[in-house]
């Protein structure tokens, strides 16, 4: 009676841990984002796809309806910036995110 709610720290749940493999796309990370919004101009962009390959979110995908293109997703995108960073011809630049209330 006297052990009754006590837990052994071996039965305690992992804290502050990714237990479960590939769980991250339950999660909108997005939220995190300050008030900056990654912004590509498809005039300079010349589809090298880096924006996608260097991502640390997978933020971008490829656009189904323009052959090279990348999508940007909100959903994910924390705001760091290595998008605007690794593109080798700046066609990507921030731009304020509007106020969504």
């Amino acid at each position: 009676m006297a052990d009754e709610g006590m837990q052994s720290w071996k039965e305690l749940a992992l804290g502050c841990a990714v237990t479960t493999p590939g769980n991250a796309k339950d999660f909108n990370t997005g939220d995190w984002r300050s008030t900056r919004i990654p912004v590509t101009d498809r005039e300079k962009c010349i589809k090298c796809g880096m924006c996608y390959i260097m991502c640390p979110d997978m933020c971008y995908t490829p656009d189904p309806d323009a052959e090279g293109f990348y999508l940007w997703d909100t959903y994910y995108c924390k705001g760091c910036g290595i998008c605007i960073t690794e593109c080798p011809k700046d066609a990507i630049s921030w731009k304020e995110e509007e106020e969504t209330a």
